[in-house]
């Protein structure tokens, strides 16, 4: 396979025209559409803005390499395009991006075309060849100068893998270069270093941990003889084959950008020791983020963690109930019988780890492995103290930060107390220091509130929770599995464990009306919708019912100042006759495949027709029909 084997004449544009990001990302998705590859554009599209938001994908010298590894992909394919004029993509150094590649990669298949990317991303490392493809007259022209570029990129490859194969010394630097998707910047970074390496005589050795798998891995003798690595990294890589080596760790940028800097500073003497024990395997720089950013990332690494127990837990709680028969010991209800017991038993255990796994979890997130056990301990602590979720999540952060102040403290000890730290120093002094902090200073407010919060809630009257079922229900359907849609859905399950159940019930059908409401509007006012769209109807049906508010992304994203609107008010609106129709839910999730354990479920029904319907004329009201 080649380049040109991914690259179609009809997928190349060498006199674009485009005024800003978004529009360069919309003439580059168009022309990887006209090769046939895509199975649905706007799904596609949603990837590659995924990928912007972890970092830009204008890498700087005025190249942008935006990539996608989606299930929208039936096959894998690359678009170019050239703006003369420059665009404002964001990039790296503030410069306009002139030449675009898009890259498709499906979710699954081979890696041979992941091989074929990585060559072109190495080719664009040379400031000639970029030159000309910027300059290039046509797409014939184009396509020659990328032809001549591979075949000769392909020689170099091969003697470089002579010349390591031969290589019989020590190499003084190593280095590993990774990026989320593993497809274009993983390989950038390494032919950057690699280059200003060989410019400089130093020998060195690259490992690039791909979507095509990790490749040039070092031995564990190249480790222990080099003097420095350097990791330049955008995601987790295997860091404790590093323990005792000086380390440098960098975003992927800065190996693409400042090779000869990250090299001077690796062999400067001065380059930080690398203690697996203690040290983040983390290689993204808080530096760089908010406090705000910090916080939610922490925050959804112990939610992410806790849901599965919460999830499975709860819907076997529920199992319990519908399966149990209330009139034999009404104090008893969910364990009267064997299959009712086995049920609320295993539910009662899965939930019992809630909140030590949020708050481990959260804490790990900060402080790394030394943070686990403290955190687990403080929601454990958290749980027996009465500060329910609260507590926990107090907890978690408390305990963090506690931790990465003890690491901090302990660096100060002789060599010699190195291998007790992991063993003895953080457990005991952590766990000792955790259990007074819960004991006299966290718990005790903390459950003062959650007490105080609860009864609230218990004592809300009638128009009080519709209110309530008004606010939860739209904001799941405002940003659909972001930031606000997650703090409504972790409400509605640390409400559960507080036994408010009818919170639950108006958080899930707030999530479930956005996709149904799409799906009724694109089969009753079709001219609204173009006709891949109207195609999504029996999906967004499906993913409605199953309580997936994903479904709607696409929509949204496509078009939010009509579409957002019209799903929060009919998600506002179940989720304020939920709460009106008294419906209680105890299991965390499931969709229409849990209303036998739904209290009024008629009514609860009702309510999910009623809102999907809103949504749908919301939908008819704000969308103009297409020309």
């Amino acid at each position: 396979m080649k380049i040109l084997d991914l690259l179609k004449n009809v997928s190349i544009d060498v006199n674009a025209t485009c005024s800003n990001k978004d529009e360069a990302i919309d003439t580059l998705v168009s022309l990887m559409a006209k090769q046939g590859n895509l199975n649905d554009q706007d799904v596609y599209k949603q990837g590659i803005y995924a990928r912007e938001e972890l970092s830009t994908t204008g890498i700087g010298e005025g190249i942008a390499i935006p990539h996608a590894q989606s299930e929208a992909v039936n096959a894998p394919g690359l678009a170019a395009m050239v703006v003369k004029d420059g665009v404002d993509y964001q990039s790296l150094d503030n410069q306009p991006a002139k030449l675009f590649f898009m890259i498709a990669v499906p979710k699954t298949g081979g890696n041979e075309h992941l091989q074929i990317l990585a060559m072109l991303s190495q080719m664009l490392m040379d400031t000639d060849f970029k030159d000309s493809l910027i300059n290039a007259q046509s797409v014939e022209e184009f396509m020659d100068l990328i032809n001549q570029k591979e075949a000769a990129q392909k020689a170099k490859e091969e003697e470089k893998e002579e010349a390591q194969k031969e290589f019989t010394g020590t190499y003084r630097l190593l280095a590993v270069t990774a990026c989320p998707t593993g497809i274009a910047h993983t390989y950038m970074a390494a032919e950057a270093l690699e280059e200003k390496a060989k410019q400089m005589g130093i020998t060195i050795k690259v490992e690039t941990d791909g979507s095509g798998g990790t490749k040039n891995a070092p031995t564990t003798k190249e480790i222990e003889e080099c003097e420095a690595i350097i990791v330049a990294a955008d995601k987790n890589v295997e860091m404790a084959r590093f323990n005792g080596k000086p380390v440098i760790q960098v975003k992927v940028a800065d190996g693409i950008n400042k090779a000869e800097e990250l090299i001077n500073e690796a062999l400067s003497g001065n380059a930080p020791i690398y203690h697996a024990d203690h040290i983040s395997t983390t290689v993204e720089s808080e530096n760089d983020e908010s406090v705000g950013r910090q916080i939610y990332k922490h925050l959804m690494n112990g939610v992410s963690h806790m849901l599965p127990f919460v999830i499975g837990g709860g819907i076997l709680i529920a199992l319990a109930f519908l399966f149990d028969d209330y009139t034999i010991d009404p104090s008893n209800f969910g364990k009267n019988t064997p299959l009712a017991a086995f049920f609320k038993t295993t539910g009662d255990t899965a939930f019992g780890f809630m909140l030590p796994i949020l708050a481990g979890y959260i804490s790990m997130s900060i402080s790394d492995r030394p943070g686990l056990a403290v955190g687990f301990v403080g929601g454990a602590l958290a749980n027996q103290g009465n500060s329910g979720f609260l507590g926990a999540l107090v907890a978690g952060f408390a305990a963090g930060y506690l931790m990465k102040g003890l690491r901090k403290l302990f660096d100060y000890l002789p060599d010699a107390f190195e291998g007790l730290k992991p063993v003895l120093l953080y457990p005991f002094f952590g766990l000792l220091l955790m259990a007074l902090l819960m004991t006299f200073i966290i718990n005790p407010p903390v459950a003062a509130i959650n007490t105080a919060l609860t009864n609230a809630l218990n004592s809300m009257g009638g128009s009080s929770k519709v209110i309530l079922g008004m606010l939860l229900g739209g904001m799941m359907a405002i940003d659909m599995g972001g930031p606000i849609n997650k703090a409504a859905y972790v409400f509605g399950t640390a409400s559960i464990a507080s036994g408010n159940y009818d919170i639950m019930a108006a958080v899930m059908i707030g999530g479930m009306v956005p996709p149904l409401a799409i799906a009724l509007a694109t089969f009753f006012f079709k001219n609204r919708f173009t006709k891949k769209e109207q195609q999504t109807t029996l999906t967004n049906v499906i993913m409605g019912l199953s309580f997936i508010t994903e479904g709607a992304i696409p929509f949204a994203a496509s078009d939010p100042l009509h579409i957002l609107p019209a799903c929060v008010a009919g998600s506002a609106v179940a989720g304020a006759l939920s709460m009106f129709f008294n419906c209680t839910l105890m299991a965390p999730h499931g969709g229409i495949f849990v209303i036998g354990v739904i209290s009024n479920p008629l009514g609860y029904l009702f309510a999910l027709a009623i809102g999907s319907v809103v949504g749908k004329f919301g939908l008819a009201l704000l969308k103009k029909p297409l020309k």
